[in-house]
């Protein structure tokens, strides 16, 4: 067989230790990929940074591209398709990752502002990969939730009966309200805009926003002016040149990070890499999993305060959104953009919950909650 070239975006983890006994692997800043870099390249792998469409990929001899992030913005799907391109697209690698983000924040922000999340109503706005673990874990933690996914529900309206959905405006009233659908432009629900400057109208002060799916889809002019308890802002538009307007609203503002993970980028590459491999009918190699790092040491808690607090603080050990507001913050807005990417491509390694052990004095109630989340519990 003639060997394989695969140019691959240098942000995805791994990329050599597992793309590489399928060809020779050319590692590349994903901003950085040419057109004259893919010329006799036979597969490309990218994150969320190279714009896939014609002006890539003419006249190449690419036949493969293999996306190891969720969105699809950053994808010509048309134009691969009538190319006869094959194209596969890592969903719901991240999902958890996301859904772990939104929840730390969530007790974070009742720690921080001294509410009880439990007294609180939490609307998630799409019930996809990512919406659909916030939920389960909002369940498993005692939180009241509202729900709203209209394709979902037209798909099996039976989910009416026993869960609870309902409309927009609706949900626009919680306490919270947590947005997880994709960006879309056209069909007969798109989202781009979908909380608008006309809906923004009715949110009021003592409401939270968070926004871990895609720029667009909350107006962002209308969103700088709407008075909120707090504005948790992950995903922008125009990235990395972010809203100064908007941006000095938030309580929370990160880099697009939510779905950063090592678990959750591992997950992507692999998802991409059994891919690639039926497609070029090669059996896949499992040895690069050796190299992964093993899992973190055991979270300490010595003493227990109330059981949010305590909650808070073991969430806050596992990744702290805190901190990567603080990696990006600066009055300076030129020095916000150029952190933006510094920081993403030098995003800290941190670990989803289910590799997480968890020490702490005897509590079963607890211990219980911990391991329905996915914790190892001791």
């Amino acid at each position: 067989m003639t060997k394989k070239t695969l140019v691959i975006d240098d942000a995805v983890p791994y990329a050599k230790e597992i793309f590489s006994h399928l060809g020779e692997v050319i590692t590349l800043p994903g901003r950085d990929i040419c057109n004259h870099h893919l010329l006799n390249a036979d597969a490309l792998i990218v994150r969320s940074r190279t714009q896939v469409n014609e002006s890539l990929l003419k006249n190449t001899a690419v036949k493969y591209v293999g996306s190891t992030v969720v969105g699809l913005d950053h994808i010509d799907q048309h134009y691969l398709s009538t190319e006869g391109i094959t194209f596969y697209s890592a969903q719901g690698c991240n999902a958890n990752s996301v859904a772990e983000y939104v929840i730390t924040i969530l007790f974070q922000l009742a720690e921080h502002f001294g509410f009880d999340l439990s007294r609180k109503t939490l609307a998630i706005i799409g019930v996809g990969n990512v919406g659909s673990r916030v939920y389960s874990k909002a369940k498993i933690l005692g939180i009241e939730c509202l729900l709203n996914d209209p394709p979902k529900i037209e798909a099996n309206p039976d989910l009416l009966l026993n869960e609870p959905y309902t409309d927009l405006d609706t949900c626009l009233k919680a306490d919270i309200i947590t947005v997880h659908t994709p960006l879309t432009s056209n069909g007969k629900h798109p989202t781009l805009d979908l909380i608008s400057a006309e809906k923004l109208k009715r949110v009021e002060p003592h409401q939270i926003i968070i926004n871990a799916a895609r720029g667009g889809i909350i107006n962002e002019a209308a969103w700088s002016k709407t008075k909120t308890l707090a504005n948790i802002i992950d995903c922008w538009e125009n990235e990395p040149y972010i809203d100064k307007a908007l941006y000095d609203t938030a309580f929370i503002a990160t880099p697009h990070i939510a779905g950063h993970s090592l678990d959750a980028k591992v997950a992507g590459s692999s998802m991409v890499y059994g891919n690639l491999c039926k497609h070029w009918q090669i059996t896949p190699d499992k040895s690069w999993q050796k190299a992964l790092p093993k899992s973190p040491e055991p979270i300490e808690i010595q003493n227990l305060a109330n059981k949010q607090a305590t909650l808070c603080q073991i969430f806050s050990k596992t990744h702290n959104p805190q901190a990567d507001d603080l990696a990006i913050r600066s009055e300076n807005h030129d020095e916000v953009e150029k952190k933006y990417e510094k920081f993403r491509r030098n995003f800290p390694v941190y670990r989803e919950w289910q590799q997480q052990k968890v020490l702490l004095p005897s509590d079963k109630n607890l211990c219980n909650t911990l391991l329905s989340l996915g914790f190892r519990c001791h």
